[in-house]
């Protein structure tokens, strides 16, 4: 029988710890795929019935991994495959989560100290345009993701926005939305500014200087999207009075934080690129460096702050929304629904493939996505491995959740971004995204620039 079959097959392979058998078409996979897009509605009408994205999120993502358990104690199968899987995504999920607690502490002890007031403050007094501000935040975004990584990037400039005007949605919506798409589209051409880009990289698709050839693709596509986005933006300035508007003071410390926190997106660059250390090992050094500065300015009896205050107001549902969209992922992945991506490129051809693949991104997550492309490691020559590292990055922009930017500025703008605001804007992601692509193929294709 086939349901036979599939449980020899899983036994014969788990002495050697693998997932390679496919289990989707059992009562399992069906089931595990019901609950991941139940688990999605919820998460996508997050508005209508007032649910957290954080709770479906993390029930599918732990409920589909107990019915896999099921599964095999019903068939007397080996665990050891299961349990492996679930080691390797809990290191995955670690390093994402203790990235994301750290640069949210920053920016938490950043807030305490007044540092986005007085950045406020100097953007607002100049006298700029909501228009003007839109623009000036993106061109930030584009150009500092490259360096630090577009989680970062989008957190601190997403708080910014917010900083410039609490109440002003008209502003706050198409401000994030360019933010998340400039972070993710700067992110693409940089070997260490998306997780995606690094992965490729890491695994030798191309050379430091192979992702830079994806500049122009990038910039001119985030371009579009936000010309066609500031349309939506309002017209005249933020409201600011310059007699009753008192310059903020920085507290004690706060630029020594912000040098602290630069150093640390350093030290977890350099530590994963020369050492090999996952990039929140350098952010949880960063993070013992900023509690020894934070005694220091204690012991020195100046205005200190309390690092764990900070954690205190960190968005703890958007550290749980990871948790569980990358475990309902990886449930996805173990089950064998990740392996279908490597019958497309068969079927339809690289670039077509490669152009889903953003699509793809959007729903699921790039990451896992990047993964089982990576490792089914399709017959590609470097113009097209960096397509699809474009794609998979950029491609998480066309829906709100679809990159670590997008869910780290949602928990951010917490009822301001959401996925119903971002949707009412997706078609000038989807034409920008598309934008991007053509002028990979002219560049690449036509022209053999690269």
């Amino acid at each position: 029988m086939e349901h036979g079959s599939v449980v020899e097959n899983v036994v014969n392979v788990a002495s050697h710890a693998t997932t390679d058998v496919n289990l989707a078409t059992t009562w399992v996979g069906w089931l595990s795929l019901a609950v991941f897009v139940v688990a999605y509605y919820f998460i996508a009408t997050e508005e209508q019935y007032e649910v957290n994205k954080a709770k479906p999120a993390l029930f599918a993502g732990t409920f589909m991994f107990m019915l896999v358990g099921i599964y095999f104690a019903i068939n007397g199968m080996n665990p050891e495959p299961l349990h492996d899987e679930l080691e390797h995504l809990i290191l995955e999920i670690a390093e994402i989560f203790f990235f994301l607690l750290v640069a949210m502490t920053f920016i938490e002890t950043l807030i305490e100290r007044g540092v986005f007031d007085l950045m406020k403050y100097k953007l607002v007094s100049k006298g700029y345009t909501y228009k003007k501000l839109f623009w000036l935040t993106g061109l930030l975004a584009f150009f500092i993701s490259p360096v630090a990584d577009n989680l970062t990037t989008a957190l601190i400039l997403s708080t910014v926005l917010f900083t410039i005007d609490k109440r002003n949605i008209s502003f706050l919506v198409p401000g994030a939305i360019n933010i998340v798409v400039a972070a993710n589209a700067g992110g693409a051409w940089s070997p260490f500014g998306d997780i995606t880009t690094l992965m490729a990289w890491t695994a030798g698709k191309g050379e430091f200087v192979d992702f830079l050839f994806l500049f122009p693709a990038s910039v001119l596509g985030w371009g579009v999207t936000a010309l066609l986005l500031s349309k939506s933006v309002p017209d005249g300035q933020p409201p600011f009075d310059a007699s009753k508007e008192e310059k903020p003071v920085v507290k004690d410390g706060g630029i020594g934080v912000v040098y602290l926190g630069i150093g640390t997106i350093v030290i977890a660059v350099l530590g994963h690129q020369f050492f090999h250390f996952p990039a929140m090992w350098g952010m949880m050094f960063g993070l013992a460096i900023l509690k020894l500065f934070a005694i220091q300015l204690k012991k020195t009896g100046k205005n200190g702050f309390n690092i764990y205050q900070s954690m205190e107001k960190i968005e703890n549902d958007t550290l749980l929304f990871f948790f569980g969209i990358l475990s309902a992922v990886g449930a996805l992945h173990f089950l064998g629904f990740l392996n279908y991506i490597h019958d497309l490129y068969s079927i339809v051809g690289p670039t077509v493939a490669n152009v889903g693949v953003g699509f793809l991104s959007a729903i699921v997550d790039n990451v896992p996505v990047m993964s089982a492309i990576l490792k089914s490691s399709p017959e590609m020559g470097i113009d097209q491995w960096m397509l699809v590292t474009m794609t998979a990055g950029v491609g998480g922009s066309l829906i709100s959740f679809g990159s670590a930017a997008g869910v780290g500025v949602m928990g951010r703008l917490h009822g301001i971004y959401t996925f119903g605001s971002h949707m009412k804007h997706a078609w000038t992601i989807f034409v920008g995204y598309m934008v991007s692509v053509t002028i990979w193929y002219v560049q690449f294709e036509i022209i053999g620039l690269y």
